[in-house]
């Protein structure tokens, strides 16, 4: 049997193994898919573990993205340079990491007719959610990539710390309440990547409330993060103009189906992922 699982603190909420178990299922595999609850100061004795005891593969949720970076044998370019890792294959007495947000963002965004080649991308954030968005832009052909975030300095901090990896004249930073409206008359593509949409609360309607979303061209785009709720307050006013919204769900989705295919080396049904995350 392969012996695949997620490894977070906590993991309860996860919807990863309802999502990869449908993928199991669909292919008819003999796998299984365990959520696993690893406190940091585990982290380095369970990924030794997990390939002391067989595991094909794991995916790695919060707090534990970033520490894997210098606990694997291998990482990929795109792990790199996001700062964290989501997708563990363990193969040969080997650890090797990956990251597939940015390759599952592109995805999600493709599926709803998105395209981010020369497009004019505003990302609002300088966490890692964040970083994971410039980088899939920026490597996906945007024409300019503008991080916001409510500390300037760390919007600062992020695009300083990928012009050696990206091309450094397409990026730029400034503060989320300074000159946006500027920003979003110019946007092609607007991608929310704060917690702050994050349930339904007064704080997330504030947040969005801040924003000059009227500014946006009516062709403009925006994307959020968040996947819980389905339709964030951001999302809300951006569809209340006539725009083109995605929700996290599909990023979600995407990142997940190539990690399967990282695990098992075939092909993963979408569709049945899909399912499995409507259904929970």
């Amino acid at each position: 049997m392969m012996l695949l699982g997620v490894i977070g603190w906590p993991i309860a909420h996860s919807r990863s193994p309802a999502m990869h178990d449908a993928a199991i299922r669909a292919l008819g595999l003999d796998a299984s898919y365990l959520p696993m609850a690893v406190p940091p100061e585990a982290l380095p004795d369970a990924i030794l573990g997990l390939r002391a005891l067989g595991f094909r593969g794991v995916n790695v949720t919060l707090p534990h993205k970033r520490a894997c970076l210098d606990l694997l044998d291998e990482v990929d370019d795109a792990a790199r340079a996001i700062g964290a890792v989501n997708t563990l294959v363990f193969e040969q007495g080997r650890s090797r990491g990956s990251n597939t947000d940015a390759a599952g963002m592109v995805a999600a965004l493709r599926d709803a007719g998105i395209a981010l080649k020369d497009a004019r991308v505003v990302v609002l954030g300088a966490g890692g959610a964040a970083r994971a968005a410039v980088y899939a832009a920026a490597t996906s052909g945007a024409t300019g990539v503008h991080v916001a975030a409510r500390r300037e300095a760390q919007a600062h901090v992020l695009v300083d710390s990928l012009r050696d990896q990206l091309p450094g004249d397409l990026l730029s930073a400034g503060d989320l309440t300074i000159d946006l409206r500027a920003r979003f008359e110019h946007a092609d593509l607007l991608i929310q990547a704060t917690s702050a949409t994050l349930g339904e609360s007064q704080a997330a309607q504030a947040f969005a409330a801040t924003l000059p979303m009227d500014a946006l061209p009516r062709d403009a785009s925006v994307f959020d993060m968040v996947y819980e709720p389905r339709v964030t307050s951001v999302l809300a006013r951006a569809e209340a103009r006539g725009l083109r919204c995605v929700g996290g769900l599909g990023m979600l989705l995407h990142q997940g189906a190539l990690a399967f295919e990282a695990f098992t080396g075939q092909t993963a049904d979408i569709e049945a992922m899909r399912a499995a995350l409507a259904s929970h």
